[in-house]
């Protein structure tokens, strides 16, 4: 069975960093094109940061460029999203995703929720 597990979210402050982490179970992260995505209700789901399979460089959303940091570790097949200088409006539940191709994403983990208030 195939699953991507997040963990790491939590409640920060304004100004400060927080990283996700994604756990591949069934498949080689190695294999895949990944990526983190954010939803708040309401809104239409955010494309943060696109990995590849190709080993291009990580492609980011003009909102998050310079401030998140998305990082694949084949050895512990598990993805992170490293976040700095968050803001209140970074407050969103947090997926990761992974495809064959960078678009069709087959595998979604559950989410989880990212809260930045003072």
């Amino acid at each position: 069975q195939v699953q991507l597990v997040e963990s790491g979210g939590g409640l920060v402050q304004p100004g400060g960093s927080l990283r996700l982490s994604c756990l591949g179970s069934g498949l080689a992260v190695s294999e895949f094109a990944l990526a983190w995505v954010r939803q708040t209700p309401g809104h239409e789901r955010e494309w943060l940061a696109v990995l590849r399979r190709s080993g291009d460089a990580p492609v980011y959303a003009d909102s998050v460029k310079g401030r998140f940091t998305i990082i694949r570790d084949n050895a512990k097949n598990t993805l992170y999203l490293e976040m700095k200088s968050l803001k209140p409006e970074d407050t969103a539940v947090y997926y990761c995703a992974a495809g064959l191709t960078d678009t069709s994403w087959g595998y979604w983990g559950q989410g989880t929720q990212v809260t930045v208030s003072s």
